[in-house]
């Protein structure tokens, strides 16, 4: 098992924090740095940026919103990106929800599935550097009728295939992933439910494509906290606001995946009490609905013996890259917790 860090939403107010956080997570031989974007800062210029400033660790996107750019688009940005990272992008997709896809760039949620699997074999074909064309229910390349005609990426990516993600939850959309994807973004995993919420899906989903899970990606995003394995319970609540977000308020009542989540992995009654909440506006109280079992299996908290063990459940599990979201509230409590992630792994014996 690898590591990966998570840099999160730049824009925060610790741009220059998550920097200095990347380029740390390089020195140590993390594998890979991820950067996401929803209606603020957009990953690809991040990553661009971090790539310059690093020298070996891969960058990736956790994700590239589909319905933010043409597939066309999305293949352009990875063969540059790998390009001039020298060969250390990973591009990493996704559908996003209704309220981003809708709200911000008005582009209707509906067929994510079909949606999802179109736009994977016009970015694989583009970047192919074969001549693009494509008639399908979402798009059409080129236009009929029209002046345009079939062309091809004049960039050249550093690596012939560049990996390829997708960001899953639900049952469906992780079989489909399994079957045309490099490797699976998780988030919210517990590895004691990772193969009955996670890993069949995938694994019916490569069978599917007529292959195995060798060289197959999974990769969840855990939070980090470091403290003493005394203090758990306090570590445990700076992830309440956060998980009630998810839980409680992505999406909408009929269309929130980490709810749905939540209620697969046995907390239906407590999933349901931290939506009802966070919709009414209470969201402090959604999050202390948070049962507390439900913070801890999807976290790494306490001591490094404790996160060592941890890790060991992930890889056992079948997790082969793991990604630290590392906590703290200063940039020192960070870059301990990024430095924690190495001595826990080794630790672990998994690596």
């Amino acid at each position: 098992m690898q590591l990966g860090i998570n840099l999160g939403y730049w824009g925060a107010g610790m741009d220059a924090d998550n920097l200095v956080v990347a380029k740390e997570a390089d020195k140590l031989g993390y594998a890979v740095c991820w950067a996401a974007e929803a209606y603020g800062s957009d990953a690809a210029t991040v990553l661009s940026w971090v790539a310059a400033q690093t020298e070996r660790i891969d960058i990736g996107s956790a994700i590239f919103q589909i319905p933010a750019r043409q597939p066309a688009m999305t293949a352009m940005t990875a063969a540059t990106l790998d390009s001039l990272s020298g060969g250390r992008f990973r591009l990493g997709l996704g559908v996003s929800g209704p309220q981003v896809s809708e709200g911000w760039y008005g582009v209707k949620f509906d067929k994510p599935l079909a949606r999802t699997r179109e736009y994977v074999e016009i970015v694989r074909k583009a970047m192919t550097r074969e001549r693009l064309s494509h008639d399908g229910e979402h798009w059409t390349l080129p236009l009929p009728g029209g002046p345009g005609k079939p062309l091809k990426l004049t960039v050249h990516p550093q690596r012939e295939q560049i990996p390829l993600y997708i960001a899953a939850i639900g049952p469906k959309n992780l079989e489909q992933t399994g079957e045309i994807a490099d490797g699976a973004l998780l988030i919210f995993p517990a590895a004691e439910h990772l193969e009955e919420t996670a890993l069949r899906h995938l694994r019916a989903g490569r069978e599917k494509a007529g292959r195995t899970m060798d060289g197959f990606d999974v990769v969840p995003t855990v939070p980090l906290a470091l403290g003493k394995d005394a203090d758990v319970d306090a570590l445990a609540d700076m992830f309440r606001p956060y998980t009630a977000l998810y839980v409680g308020g992505m999406g909408s009542r009929k269309q929130n995946f980490y709810n749905q989540l939540a209620q697969r992995m046995g907390y239906e009654k407590e999933a349901a009490e931290i939506q009802d909440k966070y919709l009414s506006g209470d969201k402090d109280g959604a999050a202390a609905a948070v049962p507390r079992s439900l913070i801890d299996s999807t976290t790494l908290l306490g001591s490094v013996d404790r996160i060592a063990d941890r890790m060991r459940a992930y890889a056992a599990a079948g997790v082969t890259t793991l990604t630290l979201a590392p906590a703290g509230f200063t940039l020192d409590e960070r870059l301990a917790s990024l430095r924690a992630g190495t001595e826990a792994l080794e630790r672990a014996g998994v690596a």
